[in-house]
């Protein structure tokens, strides 16, 4: 162990996807307690700059726009090459990392074993033993104000609902989502009488719209295509239980503590599970490599992979895993 006082200046470079940097954030957790007067610099792509602007020991975020022949990594180099880093931690494995000024290194490499799942990966990163650091999110004023008003207080449960991802492949039919959120918020369901609000990014509202949609007007909460990533979390932080594909926005929910259950297909939830005791998910009886394996496929135009995981199993694994996500929240 680094001697606290000796740590002031720390590089963390972080995903460019929304998913994968949600789940480095317990690194970011386990370094602010460990270490909780040093600056932080912060570098991931674009998308999720927000997600880290909450981070109470930030100095920095380098937004890291990826670019033709690796000029992404050149325009980091310059922005930090001034800077001595006690520590630095590469999630990337580049070579900014190792021509840098820096007393400890940590970086992803071939030694990392890949079929644990990605808050353990990153653990083994920096080789800490036990329990890894669950995912954690912080939120600044703003965007808790924002949250606030896209979700006011008001009575009752509010049921947070993701249709959407950034593939097709892995998008649970958008009927099914309707039938699960009518079973939940019925007069005898787990979430009777709840709000429901409705998550997706922006290019994906199609399908967002018809879950809404089939939801009582004044049960309706509108949360489609209106916020960046960190908002949108802090948006989903108010809700009491969240269900959605596979997609950042779940990974959003089980790191803020909402109870949350993914829904999976062409995916692997041994690597992208929902973490946390409060998380629980289903997938397909088939695995990713199954699903894919048919003439013809292709990423770019397959539809959606997941229509052999039934509205009844869903609605199984739920009450199965109910009293034990909404105990641990």
């Amino acid at each position: 162990m680094i001697p606290s006082s000796k740590v002031q200046h720390i590089l963390f470079i972080t995903s460019s996807r929304i998913g994968d940097a949600v789940l480095s954030s317990g690194l970011l957790n386990y370094m602010q307690s460990e270490y909780p007067n040093a600056k932080f610099t912060i570098s991931c792509g674009p998308l999720a700059v927000s997600l880290f602007e909450g981070f109470p020991n930030l100095e920095r975020i380098i937004p890291l726009k990826k670019q033709k022949y690796n000029k992404h990594w050149i325009g980091l180099w310059r922005n930090i090459i001034g800077t001595r880093f006690d520590i630095v931690v590469d999630l990337r494995n580049s070579a900014v990392s190792r021509l840098i000024r820096a007393q400890h290194r940590y970086i992803y490499g071939s030694y990392v074993d890949k079929k644990l799942h990605k808050v353990e990966q990153n653990a083994s990163v920096m080789r800490l033993s036990g329990v890894p650091p669950s995912p954690k999110l912080w939120f600044s004023e703003a965007q808790r104000e924002k949250a606030t008003s896209l979700i006011p207080d008001g009575e009752g449960l509010v049921l947070g609902i993701g249709p959407t991802a950034n593939w097709l492949g892995k998008t649970w039919p958008e009927e099914r989502f309707i039938e699960v959120v009518r079973w939940l918020t019925s007069d005898d369901g787990l979430m009777a009488g709840a709000r429901v609000a409705v998550f997706a990014a922006p290019g994906e509202e199609e399908a967002a719209r018809g879950v809404l949609a089939s939801v009582p007007q004044d049960k309706q909460l509108d949360i489609i295509a209106k916020t960046d990533p960190g908002v949108a979390a802090a948006t989903i932080a108010r809700c009491d239980f969240y269900i959605g594909n596979d997609s950042g926005l779940m990974h959003c929910a089980a790191a803020a503590g909402v109870p949350t259950f993914g829904v999976f297909g062409p995916s692997y939830p041994h690597i992208y599970r929902p973490w946390g005791d409060n998380a629980a998910y289903a997938s397909t009886p088939e695995s990713f490599d199954a699903l894919i394996d048919y003439d013809g496929y292709s990423a770019q135009t397959a539809g959606c992979l997941m229509t052999s995981l039934s509205v009844d199993m869903v609605k199984t694994a739920i009450e199965k895993s109910w009293p034990h996500i909404t105990s641990s929240s």
